[in-house]
């Protein structure tokens, strides 16, 4: 546990800046989904 515990103090850094990058990325593709789903609705009506 302890080498563990040591692993995860010294990357808690990287850990950090890649939480960060996941979050974005969720962000990013909840976005593009968001805009995707907005564009298909309107041109559907639109018909």
């Amino acid at each position: 546990m302890n080498c563990i515990m040591m692993n995860g103090e010294m990357m808690g850094g990287g850990m950090m800046i890649a939480m960060g990058l996941v979050w974005l990325l969720i962000v990013g593709v909840l976005v593009l989904a968001a805009i995707a789903l907005v564009k298909y609705i309107r041109s559907d009506s639109g018909k």
